[in-house]
């Protein structure tokens, strides 16, 4: 074996130690002589479900079926839409009747709530055929579903030879079909630390992981650092359910900051409590709303009325948000005038709204100080709901009287 190859190796069996020592994964071992290496080790997935005790056999059966019919492709088919379908019977289970006119149940291939409870396994050198074999480094299961993929390099070689490593790996011509179930796809080395992206994202769009600030420490190796901050059974678990979409035929995974930032305000609605959320420009504010919207809808922080509406200063501002939320599949509901922005308000859906805020303030800015009075509410008027509000940058318009016949329209919202 060659230096470089005993250095990749040397890296490689750290990462594993520390997969199984420190993050708690059971090893699946070198699989690099098996011969049916499959994205989903249905045994491994047979024995979760039966020990988790709520299902019947014939119910586990068909869950199974289902989950392996979803995720298989033919050749000449598009990864993305498979991925997507397989990614929503993740997330939601699958729905499956015993009998014929008995009611639907739901079987939970991953308890989300409860990341110890899953079965996370990691195997090395998984050799995969098709037309040409490969042979990804490490694979990580969870409850014998392949989620994501690692490729390591040694400290002289880059992480982008990884990364590229990744994506050709989803070609025709190679191991398209194992993609189905990934969810995380990553690459790294001891000095540059970890990347990550997901299904079909290209080399460019891979993010490198950072937290704390990553302060230099001669002691710690970046990768390992890296690898036990974003592999943890909990964190890996919370990116995938609540930081994954798929948005106009590309799939997307939150940046860092994105990731802190609506965690912080999550923590913040659970105090019913607003703030600021700290972005510059390009750094992905419209993604980090529909994440956080969806989280609010999701889990109702404020109650069951649990509402947002999303406001912003310029129309392509506001037409931009419409177009993401869509772009997500989230209905989002765009008021056409002040009249109608109060109509809403004062029903109890839409559950999620956008509008300008020059819509508090009648046919004018300069008439927000009568708009109140002009549309004859009634003094006992209360928005319908529990309404978290997200304020699209902080410019002069968020101080003067829109704010205040906002805040009039909106007294106990909290604002973001």
């Amino acid at each position: 074996m060659s230096n470089a190859a005993q250095a990749e190796r040397a890296t490689q069996n750290r990462v594993v130690d520390l997969f199984r020592n420190e993050l708690g994964y059971r090893y699946l071992g070198n699989l690099e002589k098996e011969l049916d290496n499959s994205n989903i080790r249905e045994q491994d997935l047979r024995n979760y479900l039966q020990a988790t005790g709520k299902y019947a056999p014939e119910l586990i059966d068909k869950a199974i079926f289902s989950l392996k019919k979803a995720s298989a492709i033919n050749t000449g088919d598009e990864l993305y839409p498979t991925n997507k379908a397989v990614y929503s019977i993740l997330r939601y289970g699958v729905k499956e009747r015993l009998e014929a006119g008995e009611n639907k149940e739901t079987v939970q291939l991953i308890d989300w709530d409860n990341p110890a409870k899953n079965d996370f396994a990691i195997a090395e050198e998984v050799t995969i055929k098709n037309q040409h074999t490969r042979r990804p480094d490490l694979v990580l299961y969870i409850n014998g579903i392949a989620m994501g993929m690692i490729e390591l390099k040694r400290a002289g070689v880059t992480a982008s030879e990884g990364i590229r490593q990744c994506r050709s790996n989803q070609d025709e011509l190679f191991i398209k079909s194992f993609f189905t179930t990934i969810q995380l796809v990553m690459a790294g080395n001891d000095s540059q630390g970890l990347y990550y992206g997901t299904t079909l994202t290209s080399e460019k769009y891979f993010l490198k992981w950072k937290e704390d600030n990553d302060v230099y420490n001669e002691d710690e190796i970046l990768l390992d650092k890296h690898l036990k901050q974003f592999c943890s059974k909990a964190r890996l678990l919370e990116i995938v359910h609540n930081f994954v979409i798929f948005d106009n035929g590309v799939k997307k995974l939150c940046r860092p900051n994105q990731y802190f930032g609506v965690i912080e305000a999550q923590k913040k609605l659970a105090k019913k409590e607003g703030g600021i959320i700290w972005h510059t420009q390009g750094s992905g504010k419209s993604l980090t709303m529909v994440w956080l919207a969806k989280w609010i809808l999701e889990n109702k922080p404020g109650g069951a009325g649990q509402r947002v509406l999303i406001v912003t200063d310029r129309t392509e501002l506001d037409e931009q948000i419409e177009g993401v939320f869509n772009g997500v599949e989230e209905s989002i509901v765009r008021p056409i005038s002040g009249v109608d922005l109060v109509e809403k308000l004062n029903a109890t859906s839409p559950r999620l709204l956008c509008s300008l805020i020059h819509k508090f303030g009648g046919k004018d800015e300069n008439s927000s100080s009568q708009f109140i009075e002009d549309l004859k509410i009634p003094k006992d008027f209360r928005a319908k709901g529990d309404f978290v509000v997200f304020i699209d940058e902080c410019h002069r318009t968020q101080s003067g009287d829109l704010h205040k016949a906002m805040k009039a329209l909106l007294p106990d919202a909290i604002f973001i």
